[in-house]
């Protein structure tokens, strides 16, 4: 039943992860999927990027938002924001370039500038197990120009 239900939740992730913010409309294909990284067994060999079909606590996973500017004209302060799914938690710093969120995506920075309040009142530094959105922004994408962004996570 956790298998089902966290692949649910990682298909809609998937295809929502990532939200183009822009004035107006402009020509970007966004393709973004979850794969999951398995270890090479043998020493030396390459980890391997799989189809995350069947997943359990502990497995980690690729998150990947692919992005490509097909009009003719360049695309102007295009962002891409990336929800980090609850079943999973980050396990790599995002990377430069990357603003976090820790609280749903009301408020953006780099992690080292964020903290969290608790439930006490206390307030403590925001660490990347607090992190619930990542935010990527180009100034500019010009025509024909095509990028990706990723985060790696772990199933909680």
């Amino acid at each position: 039943m956790f298998i089902n239900a966290l692949w649910t939740t990682l298909i809609g992730a998937s295809m929502a992860v990532a939200s183009p913010v822009f004035a107006q409309d402009k020509p970007m294909k966004l393709e973004s999927d979850v794969q999951l990284l398995k270890v090479a067994e043998q020493e030396g060999a390459e980890p391997q990027l799989l189809e995350a079909k069947n997943v359990v606590p502990g497995d980690r996973l690729v998150f990947t938002t692919r992005f490509r500017n097909q009009g003719s004209t360049p695309v102007d302060d295009f962002v891409i924001v990336n929800p980090v799914p609850a079943d999973v938690e980050l396990t790599d710093e995002p990377a430069t370039g990357a603003q976090v969120s820790v609280d749903g995506a009301r408020s953006w920075g780099r992690l080292t500038d964020l903290s969290i309040i608790e439930l006490s009142g206390e307030q403590r530094p925001a660490t990347i197990h607090d992190i619930t959105h990542l935010r990527w922004e180009f100034s500019r994408v010009p025509a024909g120009d095509a990028g990706r962004v990723q985060f790696s996570a772990q199933v909680r």
